[in-house]
């Protein structure tokens, strides 16, 4: 490790909490306003491992993400689902991460892909496990909805935030429909 690299001082971000009907959000944002990693309370262990897997050493302090921020996550949760659409997003990950969590945002509120078709639609139609990979690595839950994909044949299949969160996600988008 260089000397540089030893002093760099830290990616400061702030950890916000926001009440929703699925349990308190935990949205990350940084200096400038800028979403880094949104999750649920139950997980916060594995949105602070998200944050060092992607950041490296960040300062994380409690404290308010910006008004927008706020009100976008309490709109979409309130059914405005075009609410997160002009939020700023910034993730750390891979080119091929990157790429998945894009398409990601690409489908629509109220539909589902299979990792089959995620796969596909970012040209890497024989990468269906690796873009499971880079869906469960995703920092920006519900922002970027990862919720929104499903196994091959239809069903829910595993979500970091448990089944039933995904079951209620989906419903929700799909203006109480479960699915």
């Amino acid at each position: 490790m260089t000397e540089q690299a030893e002093t760099a001082p830290a990616l400061t971000l702030t950890l916000d909490r926001i009440a929703s009907p699925v349990g308190e959000v935990l949205v990350v944002t940084d200096a400038d306003g800028a979403v880094r990693a949104l999750d649920f309370h139950d997980y916060e262990p594995r949105l602070r491992r998200l944050l060092h897997r992607h950041y490296g050493p960040v300062a994380l302090g409690e404290g308010r993400a910006p008004q927008p921020v706020r009100d976008a996550v309490t709109a979409w949760f309130g059914g405005d689902l075009t609410a997160f659409d002009g939020l700023e997003v910034r993730t750390g990950g891979t080119v091929f991460q990157r790429a998945v969590w894009r398409a990601l945002r690409d489908i629509p509120a109220g539909e589902t892909r299979t990792y089959g078709q995620l796969a596909a639609a970012i040209g890497a139609p024989k990468a269906v496990r690796a873009v499971g990979l880079a869906n469960g690595a995703n920092p920006v839950g519900v922002i970027v909805p990862c919720h929104r994909v499903i196994g091959a044949n239809g069903t829910l299949t595993g979500y970091a935030g448990g089944l039933e969160r995904k079951r209620w996600l989906l419903a929700h988008e799909a203006g109480g429909r479960l699915l």
